[in-house]
């Protein structure tokens, strides 16, 4: 607690750090000059959650229920972390996926508050000072955006720091990383969208982004300011364009601590789901075939984490490629193509032109179908069925977000398939009652990675995170469905276990870390119990 010459009275009250709200006792009234400024009874925080929840049930929609907790946030931390941190399972889709496209759409008009950093093109060549502007130096993830590729919305500029305010959010409610480390930064590019720049309460810049080499330049200066403003600090990569995406991962991956998790997090979370799959089928990843449809940052960045795992398993990086072919917008990536990026090029097969899926899975008779394409109902009937008749157990996984663009749903493919489907998708499917007997899609979200590969990076301070290292979290992941769950068909543990699996997945990941010499900190006895004693958890000080 503050001491009396710090904060009192209603300064300490709107501290959301260190407000206890109706909890402050008798004792702390008295002291810090509370008296008459709160209700007589005290109350303890299991008591003030239950009157959130019950503030909760009475709002009418899941947007104005994140409205109320980002207030909650911003009058007092600990309860807010208390409440999320109670139902884990009921709480993410509110301040996370799918209820953040909502947000974000309205995010300039819905806006209450500044909550981390917005750093425009304006501020070229003083970005160091801007972010010294953030009241501490010890910032350990921080997760940035740029707005350029949003959950399927498009571009939507400043709209999109809703993104990286959740995404942290779920670091600490999914994986107890302290929120005092976490910082959500809007790189304010600009915007390709006309009808945000003509909007009279949107937030960011009136403009069109930069040219890249512009644009090189500027993240070139903020990367560089991050790393001498916050050292410590792991740059968490979100929502950038997929080009972009793609292109600064490249270029920092290597210099930086940094991660993306469109691109390395899905990746991670759907080989999790895959490892699942393949225990219940009883096979290998090296004996699969593999179809994306989607061949963007997503799409290309999970092919390119089942390379790294399946050389994992003794297949050269040729044959690796051989098995995954991928669609996009303009057909299959093939050879006469001439509009195909290089990251895209090392997947092109030497076949004839389609766009046709259909006939595309006839032709290379694939195991796994893999939907990133944000082209909802893409995988039809015809579809289904026919990864059905080639495979015993067909696995599909329709990844593409909000639930409109997904390509398929859990009820098409358990019926369209005779229940044999193993699914799993970008979001929760409720479970599925057919002919006696229940199925319970999987939901292939990234909030079982970031959170788990956060925390152990966070205890282990590594200089860099390495394919091995998400690769490992994915391992850990899957590891963590027990056999009865598999016969059941789950992919993935149980949501409402998300703080005990992620803790022991970073267990997992930080031992990892250790073999490989790439920790920064000394290797402790108990792995286990040193990652337990980093974690958060909310309480209030004494």
């Amino acid at each position: 607690m503050p001491s009396a010459l710090t904060l009192r009275g209603t300064a300490l009250l709107n501290n959301a750090l260190l407000n206890k709200g109706t909890a402050f006792t008798e004792a702390e009234r008295r002291e810090y000059g509370l008296e008459g400024l709160l209700p007589t009874q005290v109350e303890t925080l299991d008591r003030q959650v239950e009157r959130i929840h019950r503030h909760l049930e009475a709002k009418p929609s899941n947007l104005e229920r994140y409205i109320y907790l980002s207030g909650l946030r911003d009058q007092n931390q600990t309860l807010f972390y208390r409440v999320l941190m109670s139902n884990p399972a009921q709480f993410v889709p509110i301040v996370y996926a799918p209820t953040l496209a909502a947000v974000c759409q309205q995010f300039s008009h819905i806006y209450r508050r500044p909550r981390g950093m917005y750093i425009s093109l304006d501020m070229r060549g003083r970005i160091r000072d801007v972010l010294r502007n953030w009241p501490t130096d010890n910032v350990r993830f921080l997760c940035v955006t740029t707005g350029g590729r949003i959950l399927g919305l498009g571009d939507i500029g400043v709209n999109g720091m809703g993104i990286p305010i959740g995404k942290l959010d779920l670091y600490t409610a999914c994986g107890a990383v302290p929120p005092e480390v976490l910082l959500p930064v809007q790189l304010d590019i600009g915007t390709t969208n006309s009808a945000l720049r003509a909007d009279p309460l949107y937030l960011g810049l009136r403009r069109e982004p930069p040219p890249l080499e512009e644009l090189d330049g500027f993240v070139e200066e903020f990367v560089s300011a991050v790393k001498e403003v916050f050292p410590n600090c792991c740059l968490h990569f979100e929502d950038w364009k997929g080009t972009d995406a793609l292109h600064y991962l490249d270029k920092y991956r290597n210099t930086a601590l940094c991660y993306n998790d469109d691109i390395q997090g899905t990746a991670a979370v759907t080989l999790a789901g895959l490892i699942t799959a393949l225990k219940i089928k009883n096979e290998t990843l090296a004996q699969q075939r593999f179809l994306f449809l989607g061949a963007g940052s997503s799409g290309l960045g999970t092919a390119d984490m089942l390379i790294s795992a399946l050389k994992q398993e003794g297949i050269s990086e040729q044959e690796a490629i051989e098995r995954i072919t991928l669609m996009d917008v303009n057909g299959l990536l093939e050879t006469s193509r001439t509009d195909l990026s290089p990251q895209q090029k090392r997947y092109a097969k030497a076949m004839p032109p389609s766009r046709d899926l259909l006939a595309t899975i006839k032709a290379i008779k694939p195991t796994v179908l893999i939907g990133v394409s944000t082209s909802g109902g893409a995988f039809t009937q015809e579809v289904v069925e026919t990864m059905s008749a080639l495979n015993e157990r067909p696995i599909i996984f329709p990844l593409s977000l909000p639930q409109k663009n997904a390509e398929c749903t859990a009820e098409q493919a358990y019926e369209w398939s005779q229940g044999q489907a193993l699914f799993a998708a970008g979001l929760q499917f409720p479970e599925v009652e057919m002919n006696g007997r229940t199925f319970y899609p999987g939901q292939a979200n990234n909030f079982y990675i970031f959170p788990a590969l956060g925390l152990a990076v966070y205890a282990t301070c590594p200089k860099h995170i390495t394919d091995d290292m998400v690769i490992e979290t994915a391992r850990a992941l899957a590891d963590q469905v027990d056999p009865a769950s598999r016969e059941r068909g789950r992919l993935f543990p149980p949501q409402s276990d998300i703080l005990e699996v992620s803790v022991t997945s970073a267990a997992r990941i930080a031992e990892f870390i250790f073999d490989q010499s790439a920790a920064t900190v000394e290797r402790p006895k108990d792995i286990r119990a040193w990652i337990e004693s980093l974690t958060y958890s909310p309480r209030y000080a004494d």
